[in-house]
């Protein structure tokens, strides 16, 4: 007859091969059996107060979990997180399918920073987008966080310095003219989305969430509400607020769209949403999109429409709008975000040299302002 005992943490029982076997209920709830069965109770014992003492530091690891596969228990963390929205956690599923199959059969503790290395410079090395690669990068890092909550590992191996950062590329901006000729290439009913996109910097989420009480040409202000939300690999689409509280803002209209605007609320504007489809539905994004392509050929202009965002507050920067200014206009919580627009300022060195010599010409500094007034 197998022999048992207890102890004040965990239990230990004799098989009926005579060996000896340990268990305890781990800090989850979980009753959890030592991985392997030993030769004497002594041993088992001696193993139980080892997990004991690392339970009371804090060190203790959950081996049951640690032998977890990534793919499943970064399904279940994309599952189970009320704070990740479904168009992120659809962009993770497909970063794993395009970016981290290498780490998908392994199991959290096999994921070691040489591991994790290898991946990220092999990933490196193949066609995947900068910014995707980035975006797994962070998503494995975050994962593996987890984990380290979870007691299924002690130190997190996505330790690259830098890897997880999306650096900004430069992205071309188009010219107030070339904006004037994609607006009379494009098909009447998109004009107003271009327009709101160079001039004002919406997004094109935020285009297609605006309804028509969200325009008001008598102050020359559109109200950014919501966000329209297209998952690429599902036909759902809903309205959801901002990223973030200064997402939801007033944006001054330039005063000369507001014939254009006008023209679009009489033309093509529904009953209760700004921009719809022939058919009276909300407009898809998409559709934007296409109808915007195809007047960029017909322009000859190398921009895409989410460039004409940075168009508008490239544009701004341009007039001495400070810093704070941007932030408001294009929704940002950030400096860093904002400041990407600055270097439109920094591009008018040339002129401001040309006007110096100017000066110098003068002979004189009279037609100076008496005070000066720097932007922060």
């Amino acid at each position: 007859m197998p022999k048992s005992s207890r102890r004040r943490f965990g239990a230990v029982r004799q098989l009926a091969s005579g060996r000896w076997q340990a268990s305890f209920t781990s800090p989850n709830g979980q009753r959890q059996n030592a991985p392997n069965t030993f030769r004497t109770k002594t041993d088992a014992d001696r193993w139980l107060v080892n997990i004991e003492a690392e339970i009371s530091k804090g060190v203790w690891i959950d081996g049951n979990l640690g032998r977890q596969k990534f793919r499943d228990y970064a399904a279940a963390y994309l599952e189970h997180n009320p704070n990740i929205g479904e168009k992120w956690a659809e962009d993770c599923r497909r970063n794993m399918r395009l970016h981290m199959v290498d780490l998908l059969d392994l199991s959290l503790v096999a994921i070691t920073g040489p591991v994790v290395r290898s991946w990220h410079a092999k990933v490196l090395a193949g066609k995947g987008g900068r910014t995707a690669i980035a975006q797994s990068y962070r998503f494995g890092r975050t994962v593996m966080n987890c984990a380290i909550r979870d007691n299924a590992i002690r130190a997190n191996p996505f330790n690259i310095k830098g890897a997880g950062a999306d650096k900004a590329q430069e992205r071309p901006v188009a010219s107030v003219a070339e904006v004037a000729d994609l607006v009379e290439k494009i098909t009447p009913r998109y004009r107003a989305a271009v327009l709101l996109a160079a001039w004002c910097g919406l997004r094109r989420g935020e285009i297609c969430g605006l309804a028509v009480a969200d325009l008001n040409l008598e102050n020359n202000e559109v109200w950014v509400r919501r966000n329209r939300v297209e998952l690429l690999e599902s036909p759902r689409k809903f309205d959801k607020d901002p990223k973030t509280p200064a997402g939801k803002r007033p944006v001054s209209i330039p005063p000369h769209l507001k014939p254009y605007l006008a023209e679009h609320l009489e033309k093509w504007a529904g009953k209760q949403w700004l921009f719809v489809g022939r058919g009276g539905d909300r407009m898809r994004g998409d559709a934007i999109r296409k109808a915007f392509t195809r007047a960029r050929n017909r322009a000859g202009v190398s921009v895409t429409f989410h460039d004409l965002r940075h168009t508008g507050q490239t544009l701004a920067a341009s007039t001495g709008a400070s810093l704070a200014d941007l932030k408001k206009r294009l929704g940002h919580a950030s400096d860093v975000a904002a400041s990407r627009y600055l270097h439109a300022v920094d591009g008018r060195d040339k002129e401001i040299a040309a006007e110096l010599s100017k000066l110098a010409a003068r002979g004189t500094a009279a037609p100076l302002p008496k005070s000066i007034v720097v932007k922060n």
